[in-house]
């Protein structure tokens, strides 16, 4: 079996100065930035801003990217991040489907693989299944940094733990992060597929607003919710759990025991094939969740929906701009996430990535000091 070492490299990466010095590198793209550059952003000194440079180029994550003319003095050299310098792996972990890919640090996907997957089968047939795919997209010389792994809630994210996942109870207490990093030999980090979805939007500024709703109806119906440019998992790691709020007192059982939830009735509707019945429903359940957040946008993906997109954005923005008339102030508008079919394992491969740039996702590494 294949295994790398990324030890080496994260020592290198997983300093806050480091990472702020490489969230700069990755954000200028291919044109890079100076030194001076990276000094005045971070407020770090010139001497420290050098020693975190000359270690990230040793170390293969950041290169020459030519030299900038200066109003005064020599010519000022241009640093970029080198993206294929390493990989992390992420894995979406669907009640009846793993999709896997592996991207490099500018979060481009180089490889991925879809296969049947069936998450009532229990957990060592799951995580054997994840493990195969996991160790299939590591390739030979590159250090893979991570695994990020978007998994059905509801889950202990702190502590990579599934909790009672809706329609499959048995999983309760289940420490899938501890049991994978076990198998690989890797750094692992679990979080809800919605939350996974909503880290890889927002780093991507691709959410459209600094606070956004993720709405995902697939096998079932989530959120990822982006408060303040962050996400936002709640005081027990659990929020998000945008299907189970109860919109029918009398409605239909649903498979988190409740009655009347958002998600039965709208996957009902979608049963019944009345698409236009499921999208006002979604529409209904983004209405209370935009008057109880006020997010600036709901962006709208799952496989489910995305089968008939086009109706889904009418039905729930025709439903929002009547709740806006009511309200003060313009409808939140309401797209498609960018990302479509991969929105949530690119952003299970973000949680690994997004601590090493210095920005919120998962804690995949213990934080350390630097200079």
């Amino acid at each position: 079996m294949h295994r790398s070492n990324p030890g080496a490299n994260l020592a290198a990466l997983r300093g806050h100065n480091a990472a702020l010095v490489l969230g700069l590198l990755r954000d200028a793209g291919e044109g890079g930035v100076s030194r001076l550059e990276l000094a005045e952003r971070t407020g770090l000194t010139p001497q420290a801003v050098s020693k975190i440079t000359a270690r990230l180029r040793a170390d293969g994550f950041a290169a020459e990217a030519g030299r900038r003319a200066s109003t005064g003095g020599k010519p000022r050299t241009v640093l970029r991040l080198v993206p294929d310098a390493g990989h992390a792996i992420g894995l979406h972990l669907d009640r009846d489907e793993l999709t896997a890919v592996r991207t490099d640090l500018a979060g481009r996907t180089v490889a991925s693989r879809t296969a049947p997957l069936d998450f009532g089968a229990g957990a060592a047939a799951v995580v054997d299944a994840a493990v195969s795919a996991a160790e299939a997209l590591r390739g030979e010389g590159r250090a893979v940094l991570g695994v990020g792994v978007a998994a059905p809630g509801p889950l202990d994210h702190r502590n990579g733990v599934l909790r009672r996942v809706t329609g499959y109870p048995g999983w309760d207490g289940f420490p899938l992060r501890a049991a994978l990093a076990e198998r690989l030999a890797l750094p692992v980090v679990v979080d809800k597929d919605t939350n996974a979805a909503a880290l890889g939007l927002a780093l991507s500024d691709a959410g459209g607003a600094d606070s956004f709703a993720y709405l995902h109806l697939g096998t079932g119906l989530g959120a990822g919710l982006v408060l303040g440019g962050g996400v936002y998992r709640g005081e027990r790691t659990g929020a998000g759990e945008f299907g189970h709020q109860v919109v029918q007192l009398d409605g239909p059982p649903c498979g988190c025991g409740g009655r009347g939830c958002v998600e039965a009735l709208c996957l009902a509707a979608v049963a019944a094939g009345d698409t236009a019945r499921a999208a006002r429903l979604l529409g209904v359940g983004a209405a209370n969740l935009v008057r109880l957040l006020d997010v600036g946008r709901v962006l709208l993906g799952g496989r489910t929906l995305l089968a008939a997109a086009d109706t889904y954005v009418r039905g729930v923005g025709a439903v929002l701009a009547e709740d806006a008339v009511r309200g003060d102030g313009p409808a939140v508008p309401v797209a498609v996430a960018p990302g479509g079919a991969r929105t949530v394992v690119e952003g299970a491969a973000r949680l690994v990535l997004a601590p090493l740039f210095g920005r919120s996702g998962g804690a995949a590494f213990p934080a350390r000091s630097d200079c």
